[in-house]
């Protein structure tokens, strides 16, 4: 299955926390997305690998993805080496997309900024002949995605650009919190940690509406780009 889209997550919830309106809104607009979790999120304070299978799962059927796989890397102590850019080559080989969204390039967890540096190798590697990959026995043609775009998370970095996701705020919360064990609960037993505050699930609604502002909309996600963002005339140009 050829896809639009295909966005990468070092752990399950990261898709959702860092570009879930923007996804929701491509699908809503007919594209076709798909996301790539690197890793089960294994050493989650909260919950187990298999809550957060369940979890993940419940949040693709939200968002209207077409498909969502898990690379089972390990949680923590992934790398940025052939056997690991190899598997992600074989998914972007697989679906082919035209953009790849993947973790933002420097934050809080480590995973977040290696993910980060490891799908935007393997998206250049990918558009390599001379690297062979199979699937199911059979060889894949190369594929270089057009673009590779870093969502935002824990930290504030600047935006190259924005989107306005007004009207899908709704939906990404909603798909944020299907990770039940992950986020707020006051009647939960489990440790705290810096995304069970009732703080960071407000910071979902709350960001999104200060980068709204900063563009004239009521709610807004942003990205950082590799490269220079272009526009044929200033009039495509919000």
């Amino acid at each position: 299955m050829k896809l639009d889209i295909l966005a990468f997550g070092a752990h399950p919830d990261d898709v959702e926390l860092g570009c879930g309106a923007t996804i929701a809104k491509e699908v809503a607009n007919g594209k076709k997305v798909g996301i790539i979790d690197l890793t089960k999120g294994e050493l989650g304070t909260r919950g187990t690998e298999f809550t957060r299978k369940e979890e993940a799962t419940n949040a693709a059927k939200i968002l209207g993805v077409k498909v969502r796989e898990n690379l089972g890397f390990a949680d923590g102590f992934f790398i940025n080496d052939k056997a690991h850019q190899l598997e992600i080559i074989k998914m972007i080989r697989k679906y082919q997309p035209e953009i790849v969204l993947c973790n933002a390039i420097d934050d809080r967890h480590i995973d977040h900024a290696k993910g980060s540096q490891l799908v935007s190798d393997a998206s250049f590697l990918s558009g390599l002949v001379k690297i062979e990959t199979k699937v199911e026995g059979k060889l894949q043609d190369k594929w270089r995605p057009k673009t590779v775009y870093h969502y935002i998370q824990w930290k504030s970095i600047e935006p190259d650009f924005v989107i306005d996701v007004t009207g899908y705020m709704a939906q990404k919360k909603e798909s944020v919190l299907a990770y039940k064990t992950q986020f707020f609960d006051p009647n939960s037993k489990e440790p705290e940690t810096p995304i069970t505050s009732k703080n960071f699930s407000d910071s979902i609604d709350y960001r999104a509406r200060d980068l709204g502002r900063l563009i004239n909309c009521e709610y807004a996600e942003g990205f950082t780009s590799e490269r220079y963002v272009a526009t044929e005339t200033l009039f495509n140009l919000k």
